[in-house]
Formats: C-alpha cells, structure tokens, sequence
C-alpha cells in the first residue's frame, strides 16, 4: 500500500511543479499549434488505461483531424506486424509533412513538436487526474486494446504513463509489440520509485538528444 501512495505523491508532486516550471513552453506551444495547425489545439482520445478502464488522454494535436480515418489505409505500412500497434515511418498524416516532387519525405511543423515530446505535455493534467502515471505503461488505442490476448492485458495491471520503459529503450526501433509487452511487464513486476526515477531521467536524455524519439 505505501508503495502505491509514495507513486501517487511523486506523480502529483512532479506533474504540478512540471505544469509550473513549463507553463511558458506550454503556452508557447498552444500558440504556435494555433497558430500553424489551426483548431482544436488539444487532442483527446479515449484510452483504455488501468484494468482496461476507459479515460480521455490529453495531448497537443501534430496530425490531421482525420488522422484515424487514414490510419486505416496505410496499416500495410505499419511496422508492427501484427496490428497491435501502429508505427510507420514518414507518417502523412502529421500536419505539415509532404512528399517533394522526387517522392522524398519533408517533415512539416507536426514532426518537430513530435521529436521534443513537446505533444505529450498535457498529459501531466491526466497525471494530476489520477488517470496514469509519470511512468508507466504504453496506453493502448480502443481498436489496439480489442485485439489483445490474456498475456497483453497484464500491461494494463498498472496505470499508463507519460514515459516508461519501452519510450527510454529505442520506441523507434522496436517493430514486435511483444517486446513492448515484455519490457512492460517487467517494469511492473519490479517497479521502485528509484526505478521510476532512473527512467525520469533517461527520459530527459532521449528527448533532449533526440535519440528513440517518434
């Protein structure tokens, strides 16, 4: 029990001084998605977050508002096989990304926001909600989650995160999901909030290098 109100006292701890300190970059980033990207400047999915619990994740929009719509037409292009997750590389659907008259990727305005995890920011309001975690779990899409299997369902023991171990061990390089799931669950079988602390902190290296980055 003290272990699970040590968690909740660093996430709420950490995610409101995070809102504090980063309130400017917020801000400037809600102006700049406003300004380049148009409306709405926060995206909200519904998720399936612990013991498959659905709640609403918060995160500033980089895709198109028809993004889940196309997603249907490029799953040949998934890079994870078996349609447990989707990963492709030079996503059309992320606002500002085209191809140039040689059929070359250009990276628009969607894909830098997207490389400094400047997107996930307002996920430190669901931290605060009590819906996930700093660190955490990989949360499912709804059409993800349908297709799971008993041994999958186990990651979602645990609340979802900001961060966690598949996001600090190279997420833009791993294609099988059940290697998502192994990492998952064994951060959940020998999680510590020193653990959780180490990943912190990782976190910050993969994002301030850009390394393992989406």
């Amino acid at each position: 029990m003290y272990r699970k109100f040590f968690k909740r006292f660093f996430d709420v701890l950490l995610s409101g001084c995070a809102l504090i300190l980063l309130s400017p970059v917020l801000l400037i980033v809600a102006v700049l998605v406003r300004t380049k990207l148009g409306s709405p400047v926060i995206f909200c999915q519904e998720r399936p977050g612990k013991d498959g619990k659905i709640f609403k994740m918060y995160k500033f929009r980089t895709m198109y508002l028809d993004a889940e719509e196309r997603k249907k037409a490029l799953m040949e292009q998934n890079r994870v096989s078996d349609g447990l997750m989707f990963k492709m590389e030079d996503d059309p659907r992320i606002i500002g990304s085209h191809f140039d008259a040689n059929g070359k990727y250009v990276p628009g305005i969607g894909n830098l926001i997207r490389k400094l995890s400047l997107d996930e920011f307002p996920q430190f309001f669901n931290v605060l909600l009590g819906d996930m975690s700093l660190v955490g779990t990989r949360p499912p899409t709804v059409d993800e989650y349908e297709k799971y299997k008993l041994h999958h369902k186990a990651r979602l023991s645990a609340k979802p995160g900001i961060t966690g171990m598949w996001q600090v061990s190279g997420r833009s390089d791993i294609t099988d999901f059940e290697d998502v799931v192994k990492l998952d669950t064994e951060y959940i079988k020998n999680w510590s909030i020193g653990r959780d602390f180490k990943i912190l902190a990782k976190t910050v290296q993969v994002v301030l290098t850009g390394k393992g980055s989406m």
